[in-house]
């Protein structure tokens, strides 16, 4: 599937995760989170960000309960600024697939 994003034509699954994580950029993260609730991504979204996306390029499995162990932020956190299904939005904004943790 094809989505517009400020003029730039993206691949997404059904489920709206990027299928090329080439096409992915901050404003590209900026929108998406738009849609998911998230008004404005602070400095410490972007490094959960950061750190999704390199664990992902070292091909390591992601689950909440990692993230929470990482150092970057606690869990109670993670929830706080990624309402309602945290790693499943934080993933979709960082342009990478759902974790197979993910339902």
């Amino acid at each position: 599937m094809e989505k517009a994003i400020n003029g730039k034509t993206i691949q997404v699954n059904e489920e709206g995760y990027l299928t090329d994580f080439s096409q992915w950029d901050k404003n590209i993260a900026t929108e998406i989170a738009k849609e998911e609730g998230i008004p404005e991504l602070t400095n410490e979204h972007w490094s959960i960000i950061d750190y999704l996306q390199d664990q992902y390029k070292k091909e390591i499995p992601l689950s909440i309960r990692k993230i929470g162990k990482s150092g970057v932020v606690d869990i109670e956190k993670f929830y706080a600024l990624f309402p309602q299904g945290p790693l499943k939005k934080a993933t979709k904004i960082a342009g990478i697939p759902k974790p197979a943790s993910c339902i």
